[in-house]
């Protein structure tokens, strides 16, 4: 039996009580006549209670929460400071513990399986279920401070490893997944938490997308202006292994950069030995200025929709059918959330009316898809102040040649 274990970093008592205030509070408005949640998603989780176990978040209308842990109960009280962590031996233990059982209970449907929901139902006994999660994404879409200091952390950190750091790995000849390897070598030993998550299905990815030449406009299943051949059919990430770097072409490097659970996302573009024509080169630039142009407009109170619509309607003509993709996969946003998962609320596209709040963290990525060439754009990672939008992932740049 080990006696001493290493100490972690803990998410504080008060700040656990500030989200759990907040998810109440969303849920009092978007359901005034819920009475049970049941959380099972491990973000979810995480975002209340500082900690990732098997188990579940029981939180009951107008009492405290409590945190269910089959394994580890002893991991769990090494990590969280939440206030009520209970030992459960199967879902025998919740349904004998709770008087009154709700016919309607509300659950992180994107996350529970309907195995794990069966086997719930089966010891409690629920009519009917509830989706509750657009009140986590709306409550996750508001940072706290201390989650903005972290995403501040990151961001800095990402742009010093992006425009400093990196140029000491590339190599012609090396592979995609080569330079995907000395990359996420590096990220960790400057403090990335080695993993980025998704919330969209079928997102799995390691690092980011980065490739070379026109292989980042691949087909992908990615709901995302790039893809990424990746390491073979079965694991799509990280990079090819058998792409090769050759003087003149672009490399794409489309990376998340997390710290403690919260992530940042950046692109910068390169020109490897040799600078690009002038049209490549006017392609580009043209992103940098739709960049310009949706900061200039993010401010506290604007929809997402209205800052799309605007930058929709500077694209120039000639660009419209490759922006945000190659022709016939491009997608139709222009940035979204960033903190627990890469893809948080807001996005920013059609259909996202819900104006920017200050503590927002937007992504914004305007490229452009060109066939036999690669992608051209930008990406940074945005805090909303009350001022406006603020870049925590440093500037974006022209073609970098190196």
């Amino acid at each position: 039996m080990i006696e001493k274990f290493h100490e972690v970093k803990r998410v504080p008592r008060n700040e656990l009580d500030l989200r759990m205030k907040r998810f109440v509070s969303i849920m009092d408005k978007a359901h005034p006549d819920w009475e049970m949640c049941a959380v099972s998603g491990i973000l979810n989780m995480y975002y209340l209670t500082g900690t990732i176990q098997d188990g579940v978040v029981l939180i009951e209308r107008g009492k405290s929460a409590v945190l269910w842990v089959r394994r580890s109960f002893e991991r769990a009280g090494l990590e969280s400071e939440f206030k009520d962590i209970r030992y459960m031996g199967s879902f025998r233990d919740i349904a004998s513990a709770y008087k009154k059982i709700p016919e309607t209970i509300y659950l992180d449907m994107a996350e529970a399986t309907l195995q794990w929901y069966t086997l719930l139902n089966k010891q409690m006994n629920f009519k009917n279920v509830n989706s509750v999660d657009n009140v986590f994404l709306s409550a996750r879409a508001v940072k706290t401070p201390y989650e903005i200091e972290i995403l501040e952390r990151a961001g800095a950190v990402v742009h010093r490893l992006l425009t400093k750091e990196i140029f000491n790995v590339f190599s012609e000849e090396m592979t995609e997944a080569e330079l995907g390897a000395e990359l996420l070598t590096m990220f960790i030993k400057n403090g990335y938490h080695g993993i980025s998550r998704f919330a969209m299905r079928n997102a799995e990815t390691l690092l980011g997308h980065i490739g070379f030449a026109d292989s980042p406009i691949y087909p992908s299943v990615f709901n995302g202006a790039s893809g990424v051949i990746g390491l073979c059919p079965a694991v799509p990430v990280l990079g090819s292994p058998d792409i090769k770097l050759k003087k003149g072409d672009l490399i794409y490097v489309d990376v998340v950069f997390g710290m403690e659970g919260y992530n940042t996302d950046k692109t910068l573009i390169y020109s490897f030995g040799q600078p690009q024509s002038d049209e490549v080169e006017e392609m580009h630039k043209h992103c940098l200025a739709l960049e310009k142009q949706a900061v200039s407009l993010m401010k506290p109170g604007i929809k997402p929709s209205a800052v799309y619509e605007a930058v929709l309607q500077s694209v120039k003509p000639e660009f419209l059918k490759r922006f945000m993709g190659a022709p016939g996969r491009t997608v139709p946003f222009l940035g979204h959330g960033t903190g627990l998962y890469v893809d948080e609320w807001p996005v920013i596209a059609n259909g996202f009316d819900d104006p920017l709040e200050v503590g927002m963290t937007i992504a914004i990525e305007p490229k452009i898809g060109i066939e036999g060439v690669g992608i051209v754009g930008c990406e940074n990672t945005y805090l909303i102040t009350e001022e406006g939008a603020r870049c925590i992932t440093g500037d974006s740049r022209e073609l970098i040649l190196c």
